[in-house]
């Protein structure tokens, strides 16, 4: 078993480093190097600051617990208010597309962050126009703005995504 002692003074949280508009701490409560099928992490988003860009999943669910604070979450739905207790889904594809902020001035927003894990990941960022490409050992951007298909091999298997964004001309 693995136990992590999150209140404990020794506990490590870690920063998302070189982002100036996403920003977070994390406590890896289950890393990616030891389980095969799921991450679990405390995420402290700081007032004002959302962990990540607008997104979706096309391999991986997510699932967020909130603890403290309030945050706004955007989907494609529209944008909802969200507070402790509330439990939050985010299926894979578009339908999945989400953006969680704290709206607080003052207070960091706590929320668990339960996923599954399976590699290679495509994400897509339909705000900033971009594919991200998730492996092990591999982290790849693009942008689809200027592509309408991307080719990528990973382990031997060809995969090849059709961008969902319309060309910008």
């Amino acid at each position: 078993p693995i136990i992590r002692h999150t209140n404990s003074p020794d506990a490590v949280w870690t920063r998302r480093p070189d982002h100036d508009i996403h920003d977070y701490d994390k406590i890896d409560l289950v890393s990616r190097t030891e389980a095969k099928g799921c991450v679990a992490a405390l995420i402290k988003l700081p007032p004002k600051k959302a962990g990540f860009p607008y997104h979706y999943h096309t391999i991986n669910e997510e699932c967020f617990f909130i603890l403290s604070g309030q945050g706004l979450l955007r989907t494609p739905e529209g944008a909802q208010e969200v507070a402790a207790g509330d439990s939050l889904f985010f299926p894979t594809g578009e339908t999945g597309a989400h953006k969680l902020t704290n709206i607080s001035e003052t207070e960091p927003l706590l929320y668990l962050d339960f996923d599954t894990f399976h590699y290679p990941e495509v994400c897509f960022y339909p705000d900033t126009q971009k594919v991200g490409i998730f492996g092990e050992n591999m982290r790849q951007i693009y942008y689809t703005k200027d592509q309408t298909k991307i080719s990528l091999s990973v382990k031997g298997a060809t995969f090849m995504l059709k961008a969902l964004f319309a060309r910008s001309e």
